[in-house]
């Protein structure tokens, strides 16, 4: 495909905008596949707020390799005359290490990767465990007598907000505080325009979750312990106090918010696939490979969006400068020319090299952990409670961005400690 506009311009702006749409959301995977049909990148018309779709596996990689595509930084959003410092949720995402570049994103990322890497993650193995073991026992607790338990708020969601909790050294009669503001929080994160009052609510939630961490940072300063927010309270980080306090949002925010979506659209396509789920609950030494096609199959992030610098190309489609591009991991990850069967779960996989953690300099520093925390939990679940099944079917997800169940009830039967 050239860089020129051409006939297949306008289904894909109708296609992006079906995406968009509450239909496309709920079930982005027939715009998937009509997208594949298109080749692997998707310019658009004149007029269009997205200069191309980027979906296959090939272009989505160089995509978010390539140093001319940026997130949508302050630069950015000061040349497309928004109001965006009106609002403090924006004003988080923009100062946090999500929105560097260069140098001060890599600096950045080395300060906070210290509590992520795969070294410090295997040391985090014994209290992973003990917090899924006290976890496993409240599911069977609230589940006895064949009482349905949700399965997202009461494991999916305590699980790493424990994990990501300990490691900042939040305290445990805190935790509970978070859930509802940083899921008000990461509407502003959603592609496309969003409702006036959940921008309210994401402003509101920035205020408090700013607030909590500035308090938190001069408790640790006072009195540091052994946890991250104590590590950056005494040291000379080379950040402005409002960059340290965005980051901390920010980061401690993916750190479980990801991971409980990654649970639980795992263990929906578990229950559907009970051969495999079966074969999982035998042998725990086939979770591996099991959390890589969770995440390439039903990833909790779908999309991303970059703009660029100055003009570059992707795969023949050029991208003028200062032009946005949407790009669609969860598009790349069933991409035909890819994946064999791409829309099927199939553990055994070879290559099974997936987006789901992006790529490039924006590659998620939690990547180990969520596949730690999942690859143990899971399995742990299944020999647990061997006769769990969904006590009914599942709402809509309704996210590109933090793909997700709201509830996800089960029947659980009470088992031996796990």
């Amino acid at each position: 495909m050239s860089g020129n506009r051409s006939a297949r311009d306008e289904p894909a702006g109708r296609l992006l905008r079906h995406l968009l749409g509450d239909e496309g959301r709920r079930d982005p995977y027939p715009v998937y596949r009509r997208l594949h049909d298109l080749g692997p990148v998707a310019a658009l018309p004149d007029g269009n707020r997205y200069a191309a779709v980027v979906h296959g596996h090939d272009a989505v990689g160089q995509a978010l390799r390539d140093d001319n595509l940026r997130v949508l930084d302050a630069a950015y959003l000061d040349r497309a005359g928004t109001r965006w410092r009106e609002h403090p949720a924006v004003r988080t995402l923009q100062s946090s290490l999500f929105h560097a570049s260069g140098a001060k994103l890599a600096y950045v990322r080395r300060l906070f990767g210290q509590a992520f890497g795969p070294t410090r993650v295997t040391a985090l193995e014994p209290m992973l465990d003990r917090i899924t073991g006290a976890l496993l026992d409240r599911l069977a607790a609230l589940g006895a007598n064949g009482t349905p338990v949700d399965f997202m708020a009461e494991f999916a969601l305590r699980l790493p907000s424990d994990v990501i909790g300990e490691l900042f050294g939040v305290p445990a009669s805190d935790r509970s505080w978070f859930p509802s503001r940083v899921a008000a929080f990461d509407a502003v994160i959603e592609v496309g325009q969003r409702p006036f009052r959940e921008v309210r609510a994401a402003d509101a939630a920035a205020e408090e979750l700013t607030a909590y961490f500035a308090d938190l940072l001069a408790t640790r300063r006072a009195d540091p312990g052994d946890d991250l927010v104590s590590a950056l309270a005494t040291t000379d980080t080379g950040l402005t106090e409002v960059e340290l306090l965005a980051s901390l949002v920010i980061v401690f925010n993916a750190g479980f918010r990801t991971t409980t979506n990654l649970l639980g659209n795992g263990l929906r396509l578990l229950v559907d696939h009970p051969e495999l789920l079966a074969a999982l609950r035998e042998d725990h030494a086939l979770a591996p490979a099991y959390v890589e096609e969770i995440l390439r199959l039903e990833p909790a992030v779908h999309v991303a969006t970059r703009y660029a610098v100055e003009t570059t190309d992707i795969a023949g489609v050029s991208i003028p400068e200062g032009r946005p591009v949407v790009i669609l991991t969860g598009a790349a990850n069933r991409d035909p020319r890819r994946f064999p069967d791409p829309d099927r779960f199939d553990p055994t996989r070879a290559d099974n090299h997936h987006y789901s953690f992006s790529a490039g300099p924006h590659f998620c520093i939690g990547a180990a952990l969520g596949r730690a925390e999942t690859g143990l939990a899971l399995p742990r679940l299944l020999s647990r409670f061997p006769s769990l099944a969904l006590a009914s079917p599942p709402g809509p997800r309704r996210h590109l961005v933090l793909r997700g169940y709201d509830r996800l009830e089960l029947l659980l039967r009470k088992g031996l400690p796990g």
